[in-house]
Order: structure tokens, then sequence, then C-alpha cells
């Protein structure tokens, strides 16, 4: 008896077997289906779909749940529960190195006055009483009374026997005390070239410096160890995650940085893709032209970031003509018109991008034509200019005629808006943070953040590229609206054209087969969510490669 129980047991399982497979009709394999779902894929027809399968960290279709059922045999379907789904956001430009390690930073963003940074930095010496240095970042002079930039007397008399750095939110001045000056061995006589050691009426040093004289003390910082660095990179990657982030340019990094990304990348740490724009150092150079670009799944190093001026916050910005604010200045290249030029051959004469960091409408101009002479008309070598804040509108057109792309960043023109009229007057504002006509001229834009200058959720940037309005939805009109983008467009510069922007358009960007299956799903619609409802927007879930990172 028991036997013949047994074998019909055998018999019923089987049977329920065959049934499956001739209900499933031989489906194909996939692991995961996102189903009942609004997908806006951003392919070249900006189509929407309700559902799609993935495989092998890849998209495999797009279409309905009906549809994909009755094909595909699913490890895994998701219910997007009627969310919206986007391709992963990509920040076009950020510094995600410099950003982890500033997790450890005395944080001095949104100070609304000279005492209350000192209030944060003692507060952090509190914390931390052993630290070797003590550091923090972010605060602008623009948002306190008088718009003066301070001095370091207070922190002479606060921290005499530590070395204080604090750097401005733009990361283009930092104020530092005696000590830290003392280490650096700077005093009223050190040279500097491309920068500032400021000086007060009396000669004396004040403690700000300004581009190439920040770097003279910040050498001196020591670095984290191995372990500290990877703990930081690892909870900076948690935060982008969080806010929807899959791919990221970080800007400006040596070869032992990339090594230590690429080492967690490769442990399965780090999730995130990475566009690494190289520091043009002579190491990093003779290293890469040697050795090629790197393609790999989740890291390409197949650019240079090159800073051709500093910032409009703290007068670095070089300008045609002087500023309006100081009649007798007109800011600085950091480096030479004939150090720029020789740079661009050499990097045309390599695979390489040159990316760079223009701001003032004079440093665009001179980079835009130095462009033009060493690509001799390769219009798809995609070197690109970051930032692009103040254009003349005889260069303007330079965008489209040489090739070059305008990799901006939105939340600048909404938190520079107070005072950049300031710096700039009237008429050369008009054809500042010109997104829309900088978009006209190439065809696309890439958006990034400049995080940690800038916040590091996209949506941010995607508010202020549409709305041109800030956090409080000021102005009400928008500044200089007629340079907003349009919601799709914004879109498409926060994650397909930013892939263009790095070659990387082929495989990742966009929802549609063989593309990189990293997606984002939110409880809004940012293509008709009211304006106000942009900023607060919820990520819900992030995926890369099929897996998810993160989820509420």
């Amino acid at each position: 008896m028991l036997f013949l129980l047994f074998r019909r047991l055998l018999m019923v399982a089987a049977l329920a077997a065959f049934v499956s497979a001739c209900q499933s009709g031989n489906r194909l394999p996939a692991d995961v289906l996102v189903f009942n779902a609004t997908v806006y894929t951003v392919d070249s027809a900006f189509s929407q779909a309700q559902a799609f399968a993935v495989k092998d960290g890849k998209f495999l279709a797009v279409g309905t749940a009906e549809e994909l059922r009755a094909k595909y045999q699913a490890a895994q379907e998701v219910d997007a529960q009627g969310q919206f789904v986007y391709p992963g956001f990509y920040d076009a430009h950020c510094h995600f190195y410099r950003y982890a390690l500033g997790l450890r930073d005395a944080d001095l963003v949104g100070t609304e006055s000279w005492g209350a940074v000192v209030q944060r930095l003692q507060e952090q010496r509190r914390q931390y009483p052993q630290a070797a240095w003590l550091t923090g970042r972010g605060w602008d002079q623009n948002d306190w009374p008088g718009k003066q930039f301070p001095s370091k007397d207070t922190l002479d008399a606060l921290f005499p026997d530590v070395p204080v750095f604090i750097i401005r939110v733009d990361g283009h001045a930092a104020l530092v005390n005696q000590k830290a000056l003392d280490l650096a061995s700077i005093t009223a006589r050190t040279p500097i070239s491309g920068g500032v050691i400021t000086k007060d009426a009396t000669g004396q040093l004040t403690g700000l410096l300004v581009d190439n004289a920040v770097d003279l003390v910040s050498a001196k910082i020591p670095e984290p160890t191995a372990a500290e660095a990877a703990t930081l990179l690892l909870e900076a990657q948690q935060r982008c995650l969080a806010v929807g982030l899959t791919s990221l340019a970080d800007a400006g990094l040596d070869k032992p940085n990339i090594d230590q990304l690429a080492a967690l990348q490769q442990q399965g740490k780090l999730k995130l893709r990475l566009y690494a724009m190289l520091n043009p150092t002579k190491a990093n150079r003779d290293f890469y032209f040697r050795n090629g670009p790197v393609f790999q799944d989740r890291l390409t190093v197949a650019s240079f970031k090159v800073y051709a001026d500093g910032a409009l916050g703290s007068r670095g910005a070089c300008l045609v003509e002087p500023y309006a604010d100081r009649p007798k200045e007109t800011g600085f290249l950091i480096s030479t018109e004939k150090e720029y030029r020789a740079l661009a051959k050499e990097i045309a004469a390599s695979k390489f991008q040159m990316n760079t960091h223009a701001i003032g409408d004079s440093a665009n101009r001179i980079i835009l034509s130095i462009y033009g002479e060493a690509l001799k008309g390769q219009k798809d070598r995609r070197w690109r200019i970051e930032h692009a804040q103040v254009i003349t509108p005889a260069d303007m057109s330079k965008f489209g005629q040489f090739g070059i792309v305008p990799s901006v960043q939105p939340t600048h023109a909404t938190s520079d808006m107070y005072w950049a009229g300031e710096r700039l007057g009237t008429q050369r504002l008009k054809t500042a943070y010109a997104y829309e006509e900088l978009r006209k001229q190439y065809g696309q834009v890439a958006l990034g953040s400049d995080f940690p200058v800038e916040d590091i959720n996209p949506l941010f940037g995607f508010h202020s590229a549409v709305a041109r309005q800030d956090a409080k939805n000021y102005p009400a009109a928008g500044f200089q609206p007629e340079n907003a983008l349009s919601r799709p467009n914004a879109l498409r510069g926060m994650t397909t054209w930013a892939a263009h922007a790095a070659f990387e358009e082929r495989q990742k960007g966009s929802i549609r087969p063989g593309m990189a299956a990293d997606f984002v799903v939110l409880d809004t619609d940012l293509l008709k969510a009211p304006k106000e409802e942009l900023r607060t927007a919820k990520v819900q879930q992030t995926w890369i490669a099929g897996e998810k990172v993160f989820g509420r």
C-alpha cells in the first residue's frame, strides 16, 4: 500500500510539472519582471511602458505585463504599485571621492554668519579633540550680513595649537589659521601663480587663500588610511543610492584614487558606476597615455579634468570685462594659455577627452578657441566644458561649431542668482547659466550637481532646470525662465545625455533591450507633477544591473 501511495504521489507531481510547463509555453527565463508601473524609457522616442524584464544585469524586453509574462518566466516579479520608473540617474559632474572624505569634516553649509561657522567648528573640535587638523566645508560669505570674506583672527585665538582649514562652498577658496600657514611655510612673500594669498591693508596675511593658493595648505592635510577611506566611500555610496544615483562622473582624480575605487568595485562593495576624470598631472598622463583608456562595466577612465579659472563667488572666474562690483579685477586663469594649448594638443593626439572647468566668459572663450584649434574639425571627440557659466553671445555658437559638450549644473543658477548680478551686471547676466541656449547649440546638455558644492539630490537639479527656482520656489516666474529646460530634456540630461557625454549612451541611460538594467522607482511623476512637488519626490527603490541596491 505504501508503495502504491508513493507511486501516485510521483505521478501527481509529474502531472503538475507537465501542466506548468504547458502553461508556461516554454517561456524564456528572466531574472526580474517589473510591472504595474509608469515607465519613462527615455529612448529615442521618449516612449512609455508599463513593464519590463531584466536578465543578466541588462534590460531584456519592455512592454506590458501581459506581453512579457507570455514570453518570459521571471525568477522575481516586482509590483511597482503604480509608481514611476526612470533610468538610473547619472550625475555628469560631481566630486564623489572628495564628498566621501568630506564626511569627516565640519558641515558649514547653510551657515548664515561667521559666528555660526565658528560655533560649528568649536562643536567639531569638542567631538574630535584628538584630530590632527580641524577641517570644514561649505561656508559662503554671500549668505552673511555684509557679504565680507572672513579673516583668521578668531581662528588664531580659539585654535592656536591645531591647524584649521575650512573650504568655501565652491571649493575654490579656503580660510586657514596661522598654525596652518606656518605648516605650509606661507608668508607674505610667498609667490603664487593662478591664485591669491590675501593680505590686508597693512600687508598682513588674512588667512584667505584662493584657487592655487589653497593647494599649498591642503597638501599638508594627512590622507585617511585605506580602511578609513573605504568606510567613508561606502557611506557616501549609500547616500547616493538613496537619491537614485546609479552613475557618477567624478571630476578630478589621481590613479591611486581610481585604483582604490576599482578595488571596492571588484570586491562587490562599490555598486555605483563611475566615469573618472583624471587630474592632468604628469604621472597620470604618462601612465594612461601609455596604457590607454579604461572601459569596464562599472568604470570608465577616458578623460582629463582641467581647470581654466576659479569660481564666480570668490571672484576667481576669468572675465572679459572687469567685475561689476570690483572694477579693477577680472579674475584670472589657473595656468597660461600656452600651457592649455600644449595640453590640448597632447590630449588630441590620444584617445582621451579633455573636460575643462570654465566659469568666466574669458575662460570659456579661450578654452573654446583652443579646443577648436586642437580638434581640427573632429566633432565627435566630445570634449567638454564643465560649468559653462558665463558665455558671451559671440562665443555661444562655438559649442555647436566645434562639437563641444556643455556639462552644466542647474542648481548653480538658483544658488547664485541672489548675487550673480552684482558680480556680472545686468547685461552680462543675460547669457549666464544659459542652459536652454547651450542645448540648442550642441543639441544636448549633460546635467550634474557638482556635489559637494551643491546637494547630492539630482531631483533638486531637475527642479532648478525646469522651474529655475530655489527650494522655496523663488522667484515665482523663475530666474531667467527663457533658459529653463523642458521636463523631457531635463530627464534626458540626467540619463542618456549624461551617458552620451561619456561615450556610454550605448550601454546605459535608457530603459531598452540590451542596456544596463539601472533604474529608479519614484513616488512622483516628474513629467506631470506640479513644480512645487519636484524637490520633495521620494526615491522608493534604486536598482543597478538588475540588483536592488536601495529600498524604503
